[in-house]
């Protein structure tokens, strides 16, 4: 553990780094997964930023604080759809809202079916979400777990995929581990961007406060307190899912989604997302929500094309 303390000009100074009623504070570390004290001398009555973890957070850390300390001008207070802007700049989320995004905007269930679909998450520690593409189910589910991380229910957030190119071989990727699997996990990448933005995405990536996890290195570990979300499940195998839904812990949650109209896997292997729906069917805690082009949000176009696939695949 290190320590590190960073020396406050003024009371606005600390007003406009640590945020009314220390909500940037918290937010702070969160992001960055230190500890963060004020502290007063009691002769100067100078105010003084501690920071306490791991070195590598805390320099982090630091770095940002002096940052902000640096930017702090004549007024302190923060600019709408700043990363840390304070509550009060925004009006109240509507009651059916999940959190609000980076840009402000509030990120709501757009049809019955998604707020179906929401509920299905909030209700049960196992949610799977089925549906054709456009519909919101992982978006949604980035949502969740976003809500959760920030109230608290749980401590981070994984996210898994199974590595399985859609039609094309890739070939040889180079890079390190996150630079090889960034093609197959962009999806996930894209909904945290639009709901925290890229640079607290990557704090709280570094921070180990977001993970990323191919399903082929989950085994052996077990994840508590944390909110998992499985995407692209129709391109596992049984022995996969299996694998993907026995690393549960203590206090986490898991939300699974998938297309069984979009399966990538090697001709005559079954999906393991069909079968588990056959194998949980009826299990307590356990929610299955089927999505369908009614909910599909994308371009208008994009519904009429699933549509017409449906109408070929039923005459095939």
């Amino acid at each position: 553990m290190t320590t590190r303390t960073i020396r406050l000009r003024d009371a606005e100074t600390a007003l406009a780094i640590l945020g009314e009623q220390d909500a940037y504070l918290r937010q702070m570390e969160a992001d960055y997964g230190v500890e963060l004290v004020l502290s007063q001398e009691p002769d100067s009555m100078a105010l003084s930023l501690l920071v306490r973890g791991k070195p590598a957070r805390v320099q982090k850390a630091v770095h940002f604080i002096r940052s902000r300390i640096e930017s702090v001008g004549p007024s302190p207070h923060v600019k709408p759809g700043h990363a840390h802007a304070p509550a009060h700049l925004h009006p109240p989320l509507p009651h059916d809202a999940v959190l609000r995004a980076n840009n402000g905007r509030p990120i709501a269930p757009r049809t019955p079916g998604q707020k179906r679909y929401l509920e299905a998450i909030e209700g049960h520690e196992l949610a799977f979400g089925i549906g054709p593409a456009g519909t919101g189910k992982t978006f949604l589910a980035v949502a969740c777990a976003l809500r959760a991380l920030e109230t608290r229910q749980v401590q981070r957030v994984i996210l898994s995929r199974p590595v399985v190119e859609a039609g094309e071989r890739l070939g040889f990727l180079p890079g390190d581990f996150l630079e090889k699997v960034n093609p197959y996990l962009r999806p996930l990448y894209d909904a945290f961007y639009s709901m925290i933005g890229p640079e607290r995405f990557r704090a709280w990536r570094d921070a180990d406060v977001i993970e990323i996890v191919p399903l082929a290195y989950m085994r052996g570990r077990t994840f508590d307190d944390a909110f998992i979300v499985l995407d692209e499940a129709q391109n596992t195998t049984l022995g996969q899912i299996k694998l993907a839904l026995t690393r549960l812990g203590e206090g986490s949650r898991m939300v699974v989604t998938g297309d069984i109209t979009q399966t990538d896997l090697a001709e005559g292997t079954a999906s393991g997302l069909v079968r588990v729906m056959e194998i949980l069917k009826g299990v307590e805690g356990v929610a299955f929500h089927h999505l369908t082009e009614a909910d599909v949000i994308r371009h208008p176009l994009v519904r009429k094309v699933i549509k017409a696939f449906d109408r070929w695949e039923k005459r095939a």
